[in-house]
Formats: C-alpha cells, sequence, structure tokens
C-alpha cells in the first residue's frame, strides 16, 4: 500500500522497524495523565543526564586546572546515574525500548503482539513485585550509613532501588492492561 501521507509513512515505518510499537496505548484523559508521567519521569532522568555530564566537566577541568582533585564528583556522578537508570526504568519499558531479542516478532499478527507485550510485563511485574520488598529492606540498610565524601545518608542513595522497582510495576501493569485490551478489542474491517 502507497501512501504520501508523512505521517502514515513514518507510523509504518516504525511497526517495521519495532514490532511491538504497534501495540496501542491508552488513550483519552487517562492517556494523557500517563504520558504526562512518562514525561515527568523522563525529565528527572535527563536532568540527571546533565548533571552527571557537568559533574563529570567539572571533576575533569578540576584535575587539569586545581592543585588537588575534587573526590566528590566521582561519587556524585556515579549516583546520579545510579537515579538516572531508575527513573527510566518505567518510561523504557513502556515504549518497549528495553534489550529484547527480535527472532520472532515480525511473524506475530496484532494480538498475538498484544500477547507478547502482556507475557513479557507479566513477567517484568511479577519479578518487580517480588523483589520490591526486599529493596525496601535494602534501602533501610543505608539509614545509618553515610558516603565517604559527599555524607548523604545511604537511605537515599539506596532508595533508588526502590524507585525502579516500583516503576517497573508500575509500567508492568500498565503495559498487561494495555495489552489485554488490544488482544479482546474486536478486530478490525478493512
Amino acid at each position: 500500500m502507497t501512501t504520501s501521507d508523512p505521517q502514515a509513512l513514518e507510523k509504518e515505518a516504525i511497526e517495521r522497524l519495532d514490532t511491538l510499537a504497534s501495540v496501542p496505548t491508552l488513550g483519552g484523559p487517562l492517556g494523557r495523565v500517563i504520558g504526562w508521567i512518562d514525561t515527568l519521569f523522563l525529565g528527572l532522568a535527563v536532568t540527571a543526564l546533565v548533571a552527571i555530564a557537568i559533574t563529570v566537566l567539572l571533576q575533569i577541568s578540576g584535575r587539569l586546572f586545581l592543585p588537588f582533585p575534587m573526590a566528590w564528583t566521582e561519587e556524585l556522578s556515579r549516583y546520579l546515574f545510579v537515579y538516572m537508570v531508575a527513573l527510566s526504568a518505567g518510561v523504557v519499558l513502556r515504549r518497549n525500548r528495553n534489550v529484547n531479542v527480535e527472532l520472532f516478532h515480525h511473524c506475530l499478527g496484532p494480538r498475538a503482539r498484544a500477547g507478547y507485550q502482556v507475557l513479557v510485563c507479566l513477567l517484568i511485574g511479577g519479578f518487580a513485585w517480588t523483589v520490591l520488598p526486599y529493596a525496601w529492606l535494602y534501602a533501610q540498610n543505608g539509614a545509618w550509613q553515610t558516603s565517604p565524601t559527599l555524607r548523604v545518608p545511604m537511605l537515599y542513595i539506596f532508595f533508588s532501588t526502590v524507585v525502579m522497582f516500583t516503576l517497573l510495576l508500575g509500567y508492568s501493569v500498565l503495559g498487561c492492561i494495555e495489552g489485554l485490551i488490544a488482544m479482546l478489542r474486536p478486530k478490525e474491517r478493512r
């Protein structure tokens, strides 16, 4: 099917490259709210990435131009990286940008792709549900520890695991809902 509509061509190209992108996401007011939440977490992750870049540049310039190195920059960049990953993990799952092997996705029909999404989200959500209580216990271990150079309570650093698994659990539930809706939707007639 040949069309001159640029949006249709773009959608077709994306579906060819990313077969799971054809599973429709929630729309309406709820979809807009979820989009805002996605934007919030991506914005926080991008802010952490920019802060990492600034911190590393500060570290490099400090080594070049100051008589003493700033030890706290390495620690801060490490913690920012951890939070960047934690804050973006849910959105990465929602947009199917996580690492996977695409051996058979292109052979699946729309309902099977939605079913595959449900299966993946169930597995990831089940894992997050199982690990989340232990992540909280892990975070509590940091209550009486401080970081070596920044003197930040490690509770805040270890809490990144709770954030990540909570987001993965929430986004996997959302992915299951979207996949189930796509599976149960009546077949479109052409």
